[in-house]
């Protein structure tokens, strides 16, 4: 059976009208969908992540009335040095019907006006690393055009979410920095004049990948620390998971406001 058999077989097989990912410390976002997940174990072709505040599970079902979803957590390029490793994960949720995407994440933040706690909607992104996930892919289809990656019609009405929820919601570009160390006070300093807002480990791989499949994608960033040099906090992963709650809040309340009005255009 493929996997998308496997989830109809076990959740039906009415389209998914958002599909989501949840980033570090964010993975409890996935119990506001009644039902039993699923293991990504249970799988094929699902990373088994190792990351903590991470979780290796799928659920759909109802989210504010509208059927999505939503993936706990993924695996990072870090992990086993896989840029793809989320392509069998997004493929078949665009199988499932999926065809709009939203990403999370946990970042450090350029922008002195863009506190620990702040959330912000993907403007851009730069890809730092270097790496793409569809590297070996043969087809002519591996050319995918990047200029609107982030879609305007999300990013539109997540924005409308966030003043209806009374949430701030700023605009930016990430930095995919491949991990797993942090970026030193220079490479910060760099980042900042190349016009980055903030950067984190992940994030621009699915972008890539939700493109090559013709969904629409848009993201959002919860901002747990300062970048290095930045600040005096210590910068950790333990520090990104205990910060990471506080942004989730916020998120939250833009997400139930965004699946309350969601539509097909938007």
């Amino acid at each position: 059976m493929s996997n998308e058999d496997i989830l109809r077989a076990k959740y039906g097989d009415a389209p998914i009208e958002l599909a989501m990912v949840l980033g570090s410390g964010l993975s409890h976002i996935i119990d506001a969908v009644d039902g039993e997940a699923i293991k990504f174990s249970e799988l094929e072709g699902f990373p088994h992540g190792g990351v903590s505040g991470h979780n290796p599970s799928m659920k759909i079902g109802l989210f504010e009335g509208k059927r999505v979803a939503i993936l706990g957590g993924r695996q990072h390029y870090y992990e086993q040095g896989n840029a793809a490793a989320m392509r069998e994960p997004i493929r078949t949720l665009n199988a499932m019907g999926a065809k709009r995407l939203l990403l999370t994440n946990a970042a450090g933040s350029l922008r002195s006006d863009m506190a620990p706690g702040s959330i912000m909607c993907l403007s851009d992104h730069i890809n730092m690393s270097g790496i793409n996930p569809l590297i070996g892919e043969p087809s002519d289809a591996r050319f995918v055009p990047l200029t609107d990656a982030h879609d305007s019609g999300m990013r539109t009405a997540l924005h409308k979410a966030a003043n209806r929820a009374g949430e701030t919601l700023r605009d930016g570009v990430y930095v995919w920095w491949s991990g797993p160390s942090f970026e030193t006070p220079a490479e910060i300093r760099m980042l900042k004049i190349l016009g980055g807002d903030a950067v984190g480990m992940s994030t621009v791989p699915e972008v890539i990948l939700a493109r090559y499949y013709k969904m629409r994608v848009a993201a959002i960033s919860v901002i747990t620390n300062m970048a290095a040099g930045l600040s005096s906090e210590q910068i950790s992963h333990e520090h990104t998971k205990s910060m990471a709650p506080i942004g989730a809040a916020r998120l939250e309340a833009v997400l139930h406001e965004y699946l309350q009005e969601l539509d097909p255009e938007g």
